[in-house]
């Protein structure tokens, strides 16, 4: 597998960052199989660096905060309007009312919404599920909205993403024996932080020492924050190789 960074911020997009947007590709069928996990502000911007018109063969959105999915707007119209004209419905895997509710960001009516660009699929619904050559497990997520974290499994390797999510025993089981443990970090260590929310540096070391993932990318820092702030607090608890996510870095799994 590859994981491609589109955007990394926290929250909402920072000066140096789009919001979250990652692309996994693995061989399937003779070709490259592309997979987008969450589509947050701008990264549908980065994506068009990576991928010819934006021909990804499915998208997953871990939840429905803008800073995850509002560029599903952006691939609707692109896609809608291009003018080689509509390829297939791309799959879109997420919460419950996904298609809803990006149907009312944009403002028009919920039938048929973006279902002529889309196909919505939900994530209980699928969970294992193969998607191209990934088989696909999901967990629930700790964040006040409807929110999973993802595994992905391919070739005998590992990549999770936890999506946003406060401290999640489930979490933990997902990502045992994970290669790369791709975690939000967004509150500082020590703060008064609200519960079911976030992460902290040092709880994504903790999970990824726990679990023994091969590799710990942190991502999802705030601007406001210094992400090597957060490095340091994941490092007190976690020992193996420890990066920052960063737009257009690449790791291959």
């Amino acid at each position: 597998m590859r994981l491609t960074v589109l955007g990394c911020s926290g929250s909402f997009p920072g000066p140096g960052s789009p919001a979250s947007g990652y692309l996994v590709e693995a061989p399937y069928e003779g070709r490259t199989f592309r997979l987008v996990l969450d589509l947050g502000n701008g990264a549908f911007g980065a994506l068009q660096r990576y991928v010819p018109d934006y021909d990804v063969d499915a998208v997953g959105v871990t939840h429905l905060h803008p800073d995850h999915c509002v560029d599903l707007c952006s691939y609707y119209v692109a896609s809608r309007y291009h003018p080689r004209g509509r390829r297939g419905r791309v799959p879109v895997y997420g919460p419950f009312g996904t298609a809803d509710r990006l149907a009312a960001m944009y403002g028009m009516p919920l039938e048929p919404g973006m279902r002529e660009v889309f196909d919505f699929r939900a994530w209980v619904d699928v969970d294992p599920t193969k998607i191209g050559p990934f088989l696909v497990s999901v967990a629930p997520a700790r964040h006040p909205v409807e929110a999973y974290a993802v595994r992905l499994d391919h070739d005998g390797r590992s990549l999770v993403y936890t999506g946003d999510t406060g401290p999640n025993p489930e979490l933990a089981e997902l990502a045992t024996g994970t290669d790369l443990l791709l975690s939000e970090a967004t509150f500082l260590h020590g703060a008064d932080n609200p519960p079911d929310l976030h992460l902290t540096g040092r709880q994504a070391g903790e999970y990824a020492q726990a679990a023994g993932a091969g590799r710990l990318v942190v991502t999802h820092v705030p601007p406001w924050y210094d992400g090597q702030r957060m490095l340091a607090d994941a490092r007190a608890a976690y020992s193996g190789p420890l990066e920052l996510a960063r737009p257009g870095a690449v790791y291959d799994i």
